[in-house]
């Protein structure tokens, strides 16, 4: 490994993937499968960490005990801005980024490796894996386990028989209140108004949830990185555009 960045006009890939195509994915049969320390090998309490690398398959004898547990979720992290923004802000937290276009997932990957490289010590706390989060979430995280949840700018599918494949939806809505801690945050953001007002009804209506008050949102310290850190926010900054955020705390069951 030389350490050098990748260049991401080498790893240019359609905008959007379809969730319900069968992407061969490969994931654990439940979160106590999953093998964590070839994403974090600074963070296992093995001395064995050192031969550990990104590229180790996910299905593995032997785990390593990790001394942490991911708590951040980036959910479509595309080309990984936040990840990359949020790493050194909590460098004892870990941060997974998640990524069903295959293009996409690689740069993000590569990328991680040689920040590693170049600043010794530094994003060990930050990696991605190819996954469908409206597929497979609970089978890599406990309930409980995560503090933290993005979706940042996604997919709207303006298009109405496509909106079953928004990621915002009560079934899914369900799914990420098991795997999300009491206390921990949904963030949501989009340029595309109506993608939001549906976001919002679907997060209002939602039993396990509730709304988080603008002026406490703005004292969040990842706000700032949340609205202008992914590439799609980028864009619409550069585009002058509009953007619309909401943020959630999960709540004790009623």
């Amino acid at each position: 490994m030389s350490g050098k960045l990748p260049q991401k006009k080498f790893f240019r890939q359609r905008a959007h993937s379809n969730p319900f195509s069968d992407h061969h994915l490969d994931y654990p049969k439940s979160p106590t499968e999953m093998d964590w320390s070839t994403h974090y090998p600074a963070f296992v309490s093995e001395e064995s960490s050192s031969e550990l690398s990104l590229n180790v398959p996910i299905k593995q004898v032997d785990r390593p005990l990790m001394k942490k547990k991911v708590e951040f979720a980036d959910l479509g992290c595309g080309y990984g801005g936040l990840l990359f923004s949020l790493s050194p802000l909590y460098p004892e937290t870990l941060m997974l980024g998640m990524e069903i276009r295959v293009k996409v997932e690689e740069y993000v990957r590569e990328k991680i490796i040689a920040l590693r490289l170049q600043h010794p010590g530094q994003y060990q706390n930050i990696s991605i894996i190819r996954m469908n989060v409206m597929k497979f979430l609970p089978n890599f995280f406990e309930k409980g386990q995560l503090s933290k949840m993005f979706f940042l700018f996604p997919d709207p599918h303006f298009k109405a028989r496509k909106h079953k494949a928004r990621v915002i939806t009560n079934q899914l809505l369900a799914e990420y209140a098991y795997v999300l801690r009491v206390g921990g945050i949904i963030y949501t953001i989009s340029d595309v108004k109506d993608l939001h007002e549906w976001m919002v009804k679907h997060l209002d209506e939602h039993p396990l949830f509730e709304r988080i008050p603008d002026e406490e949102v703005e004292k969040d310290p990842v706000i700032p990185f949340v609205r202008t850190d992914t590439e799609e926010g980028k864009k619409v900054e550069r585009n002058k555009g509009e953007k619309f955020l909401a943020c959630y705390r999960r709540i004790m069951n009623q």
